[in-house]
């Protein structure tokens, strides 16, 4: 208890120091669900193609509060409450694209997302090159992905890997309000199927924001990286709320005087590459962070993209992955701890992996 409380404050005071500079005190704050929330308005406004459905997503304003407002705004015919039934309102959803229509087909957990699983992988991802590009299928999957707090092995799974393993699907893990913002509306947009990760306990976390973001036609490319953070030293790689983590070690590792590079993903598929090969570059030492299962993820993935090309010579030292521990979530409050990488686990695999280096870069900071 004594170290999930620690980790908890030390997340709490990361985020007053992500907000709480100078320029960020003046700027305005909006939480991620208000991204959401925003962005959803705003397509709704934009095209009258675009629709909402899923369980609780009119009358009771969503499960989270993300569609809070809509129904009031648009009624029955565009804010759908469905009956529980994942099958069902996903093969609706599909069928409403393969006609014309925008469909955002929300699943209160993408746990929930396997009973619909035949749908998003045989019918929305597979019909453009099955119908020899004469369908597209222009729907957004959208729900909170991954470990929340206290729900155990049956509703913490991560699904970014899952999807991303399929061709025919984009798949986004969005961190903070810009990428919540952008990224959904790009994927609003998008003619293609697309599986939007979001994650419960970001939903409540203010980022400050300017008017670029909030501004209606702010769109953020899908497939394209964020560096979070610069540095000289060693690169993490991060997607989701393990931004959060990464951003964490890295301010540790600076009192180290190891500068770490922090890259925000944004998208697992498809994945920036040259944003990653061009940190490592610099960096020459390499960190791959998530809250999903070791095996077959998405830092696998990336091991693999970096052994496949050239920058594979520029590694000073083997990649290293922060992975969720390869056990079903645990329910007791000590073991989920420390079933995620902490901030603890980054550092002690940013000196390994760094070996002598971190020692010297200790001395020069001292």
């Amino acid at each position: 208890m004594m170290i999930r409380s620690r980790l908890t404050q030390a997340a709490q005071a990361a985020q007053r120091a992500f907000s709480t500079s100078p320029k960020a005190m003046a700027a305005k704050q909006m939480t991620v669900r208000d991204a959401l929330n925003s962005a959803l308005d705003e397509e709704l406004a934009r095209d009258d193609r675009v629709f909402l459905l899923g369980e609780e997503v009119a009358q009771y304003d969503g499960a989270y509060k993300v569609s809070r407002g809509l129904w009031k705004k648009y009624g029955d015919k565009r804010i759908i409450d469905t009956p529980i039934t994942e099958m069902g309102f996903a093969g609706i959803a599909t069928g409403a694209a393969m006609a014309g229509l925008r469909p955002v087909c929300e699943f209160m957990t993408f746990n929930f997302a396997m009973q619909a699983i035949d749908h998003i992988i045989n019918s929305a991802a597979k019909t453009f090159y099955m119908s020899a590009g004469a369908v597209n299928v222009p729907i957004v999957f959208r729900g909170p992905n991954g470990a929340a707090s206290g729900v155990a092995a049956q509703h913490s799974q991560c699904f970014a890997a899952w999807y991303a393993h399929c061709p025919g699907l984009k798949v986004i893990s969005p961190y903070d309000t810009e990428d919540a913002r952008g990224l959904l509306k790009a994927a609003i947009r998008d003619p293609d199927p697309v599986v939007f990760l979001e994650n419960e306990l970001m939903y409540g976390t203010a980022f400050p924001v300017d008017d670029t973001i909030t501004d209606k036609n702010f769109v953020i490319p899908i497939g394209k990286a964020k560096i979070m953070r610069p540095g000289k030293d060693i690169t993490i790689v991060a997607h989701s709320k393990a931004v959060e983590t990464s951003l964490l070690a890295a301010a540790e590792l600076a009192k180290k005087g190891i500068e770490a590079e922090v890259i925000n993903l944004r998208s697992i598929r498809p994945l920036d590459t040259a944003t990653i090969f061009a940190s490592v570059k610099k960096t020459h030492h390499l960190i791959t962070v998530e809250n999903g299962w070791p095996q077959h993820g998405v830092g696998a993935e990336i091991c693999a993209r970096i052994m496949e090309d050239q920058t594979f010579f520029e590694l000073d030292a083997p990649v290293w992955r922060c992975a969720g521990v390869d056990v079903p979530m645990p329910y007791a409050k000590t073991l989920e701890a420390h079933a995620l990488p902490r901030v603890p686990d980054l550092v002690d695999a940013a000196l390994k992996v760094l070996g002598g280096k971190a020692g010297k870069a200790a001395a020069a900071a001292k």
